[in-house]
């Protein structure tokens, strides 16, 4: 049985359990502040799960035709991205009503996504894959997650929004990607232990400005290299 438990942290006392598909990458998100907002994979290939604990509600959203390979929470739990195994898009919904309110183009090859993160003003999205580019995209939200969701007449390819912002990095290595307290700036640390702070132009975009390079895994008495 694949389930997802939830525990009372300060007695410890088993609270929820959620059964869930196959789940080998142990996805999992829960809001850091805020309304207690927890995600999971639903049961079915695609589908994802959207506990509300504050309002006692559950949603099932069917996120991709293909397995769910990533999801991200914005910080007060009230957005929600996920990506396929797919790899090609990105998708922004709503969580209180499953509503998709975004759907954002990461390239048009196949990849494997490694890591999805809002910003805390749920302004922008980071999304790392296999492929070597870290992007950055635009989102065009309200606070109060009232807008509806982007229509168009275009063919979905051409609908998709593309990133405004990208930085290159090794290919095949895994990437976690996380915005950083000054402004505009986007954290990046590999697998290998190469870590980068990157700036990005909120109006032009185009490739980041790399402003940090560090490895994490020389050894201690070694100066840090800067590139």
């Amino acid at each position: 049985m694949h389930t997802v438990s939830v525990y009372d942290q300060k007695k410890l006392q088993l609270l929820h359990e959620i059964e869930t598909g196959p789940n080998p990458k142990g996805l999992c998100e829960i809001s850091r502040w805020g309304r207690m907002v927890l995600v999971c994979l639903g049961s079915d290939k695609g589908e994802v799960r959207v506990e509300q604990y504050g309002l006692s509600r559950s949603k099932l959203i069917k996120a991709h035709d293909s397995d769910v390979a990533c999801v991200a929470l914005s910080n007060d739990g009230r957005l929600l991205a996920t990506a396929s195994t797919k790899g090609t898009l990105v998708r922004v919904f709503d969580t209180s009503d499953g509503r998709l309110l975004q759907e954002l183009r990461r390239g048009s090859e196949g990849a494997e996504i490694h890591s999805l993160c809002f910003s805390s003003d749920t302004k922008w999205l980071a999304v790392s894959s296999n492929k070597g580019t870290v992007h950055v995209f635009s989102l065009n939200i309200g606070t109060d997650g009232s807008q509806e969701a982007e229509q168009s007449i275009l063919p979905k390819y051409c609908s998709s929004k593309w990133s405004m912002a990208q930085f290159r990095v090794p290919e095949d290595i895994k990437h976690i990607v996380a915005f950083g307290h000054q402004k505009n700036t986007v954290l990046i640390i590999g697998m290998n232990g190469r870590f980068y702070r990157c700036k990005f132009d909120p109006i032009g975009g185009g490739e980041m400005t790399q402003m940090d390079c560090r490895n994490f895994l020389q050894p201690l008495d070694s100066e840090y290299i800067i590139v």
